[in-house]
Formats: C-alpha cells, sequence, structure tokens
C-alpha cells in the first residue's frame, strides 16, 4: 500500500535529527540522489527517536519508556492499515517504506531490541550480543537496501547486515565509558573473562594490558564483519556506491582511532575532524571503483 503522509517538512525534520545525531552517516548520506536522501533521514529518524527514549530518558522509568517504544510500534502499524501517524518522523518513515516496500519485520526487529535496551544491560556470549545486533543494526542494513532500490538476494542481504553488524560493533568499542556510565557493557562477558578484564576495571577508566589486548580482539572481529561486507557494496547500484563506501570507510577508520589513542576510550571519543572526512570523500568520488575492487580482493572474494 502507497502511503502519502509525509509534508516537505517532515523530511527536513528528519534531515535535521539526522544531521545532528548522525554525523557521519548524514555526511555520507549526502552522496546519494536525492531521490535516495529523503528515504535515508526517514529511516534514521524512525530509529533515532526511539533510541533517543531508551538512551536518554531523563525521568523517565522503564515501564514509561515500554509504553512509549509500545505506542511507536502501534503507530507504524496504524500508518501501514492507512492511518496518518501522529509524528512526523513515522509519516516519513512510513511513506518510504511503503514506496520501497521495505518489510516491516525488519522494522518490528529494530523496535525488539529497543525494548532489550531497556532491561538488559549485559550479554553473556557474542552469539547473544548478535541476537541484540540483528535488531538493532543488521535490520538497518537491510532496510538500506530496499531504500537503494539494490539487490535483495541473500548474499548481499547477509553483506547488509554484517556492515550492520560492523558499524554497532564499532560503536560499542568507540562508546564503552559512556555506555558503562549508562549502566551497561556490550562487551561480551565470556570475551572480558578470557583477557582477564573486569567490571571494575571499565569503571575505573584505566587501560591495563589485559583491556588492550581486549580491545585488540573485538577490533579484529569487527574488521572482519567489514570485509565480509565488502563485496556486497560492490554489487550495489553504482549511483549507490560512494555513500555506502564512504560510510563504510569513515565508520571503519574509527577502529584506527582507537589504535592512535593506544586504546584509550575512556577519555577520549574516536572520531573522524571533518577535514579527515573531506579528504576521505574525495577519494571515494574520484576512486571508488579502485577502492572497492582492492577491498573486495583483500576479501578474498573473486568479481
Amino acid at each position: 500500500m502507497k502511503t502519502n503522509y509525509a509534508t516537505a517538512s517532515d523530511i527536513q525534520q528528519c534531515r535535521r535529527i539526522h544531521k545532528r545525531f548522525g554525523t557521519t552517516y548524514y555526511y555520507s548520506t549526502l552522496r546519494f540522489p536525492k531521490s535516495i536522501q529523503w528515504k535515508v533521514h526517514a529511516i534514521y529518524a524512525f530509529v533515532r527517536v526511539p533510541d533517543e527514549w531508551v538512551d536518554n530518558p531523563g525521568e523517565m522509568d522503564c515501564n514509561q519508556r515500554l509504553s512509549l517504544l509500545k505506542d511507536w510500534r502501534d503507530q507504524l502499524i496504524r500508518g501501514i492499515d492507512g492511518k496518518c501517524p501522529e509524528h512526523f518522523a513515522m509519516r516519513a518513515f512510513c511513506d518510504a517504506a511503503a514506496e520501497s516496500r521495505i518489510p516491516l519485520d525488519e522494522a518490528f526487529l529494530f523496535l525488539d531490541a529497543m525494548e532489550m535496551d531497556v532491561s538488559k544491560t549485559r550479554y553473556q556470549t557474542y552469539e547473544e550480543l548478535e541476537l541484540y545486533m540483528r535488531g538493532s543494526a543488521s535490520a538497518i542494513g537491510v532496510m538500506m537496501c530496499y531504500a537503494m532500490c539494490a539487490r535483495t538476494d541473500d548474499d548481499t542481504i547477509a553483506r547488509a547486515k554484517a556492515l550492520g553488524e560492523a558499524m554497532q560493533l564499532t560503536n560499542f568499542l568507540r562508546d564503552i565509558s559512556e555506555d558503562f556510565d549508562r549502566g551497561r557493557i556490550y562487551l561480551p562477558a565470556e570475551d572480558m573473562w578470557r583477557f582477564g578484564v573486569t567490571e571494575s576495571d571499565l569503571q575505573s577508566k584505566v587501560v591495563t594490558p589485559q583491556f588492550k589486548n581486549l580491545m585488540k580482539y573485538e577490533i579484529e572481529r569487527a574488521r572482519k564483519l567489514y570485509l565480509d561486507s565488502d563485496f556486497g557494496i560492490y554489487k550495489l547500484p553504482p549511483r549507490m556506491r560512494k555513500a555506502v563506501l564512504l560510510s563504510r570507510l569513515l565508520y571503519s577508520q574509527i577502529l584506527d582511532r582507537i589504535e592512535a589513542q593506544d586504546y584509550d576510550v575512556f577519555r577520549q571519543r574516536a572520531r573522524t575532524n571533518s577535514l579527515h572526512k573531506a579528504k576521505c570523500a574525495m577519494r571515494v568520488m574520484l576512486k571508488d571503483e579502485a577502492i572497492l575492487t582492492k577491498l573486495v580482493a583483500d576479501s578474498g572474494v573473486r568479481v
């Protein structure tokens, strides 16, 4: 069912949310054709609004946050059924989902992850964390495939999921201190135990040799996921490649920054600055085919 809920003002509000909270994603999104940009803004706003309720609740308790998430889910269901949603981001997302035939199961998986975040603060194994990231990150990769009119074969979808997971894991490593202050640890407990890192170590915010070894292990895991995703970018429609490639490069380079800071994610947030973004964007604009060919070769895929 095609919907036509969102106004130009709704789309602009989604764009502003994207620009404010997702600087790297937003910067990369500007390389998409205009016909795609608005859908990416809509997807970002759709996920960011509930993410803010979960991560920055203010005085809201768990029940209040869960109530907001339920209403968000209900607005989506009603919107797809033909009732105009109350919230501008939901109006824009319903239009994007209807136009691009985005599977609603992916949107629901994302909301499942947000509900999990309200009450779950620890993950015993990486497999357990993967279940969370399937909704919090990989689902967004799948929705983006549909928004870009990309292939939706099993291999392409699997690689989109890998890119989402890689970016989410990068976020977790960059934001260890910030997440701990919120009461959450996204480092798997089995990995912490294996390398001799305790919750007290995270609380003390001291970069021990054990912590460095843990970070090296998790960074290698994230880089493997980026490599797994690269052939999926190669298969994208040519007009879509530059934006996704730029986002992939800028995000994976956060891992380089963490290493350059000697793994100290407690006193300095690893990030890429505006000059670096501009240089990387210029390189992608001029040499995206060569960059992708090398990345795919490094991943072991023959094209």
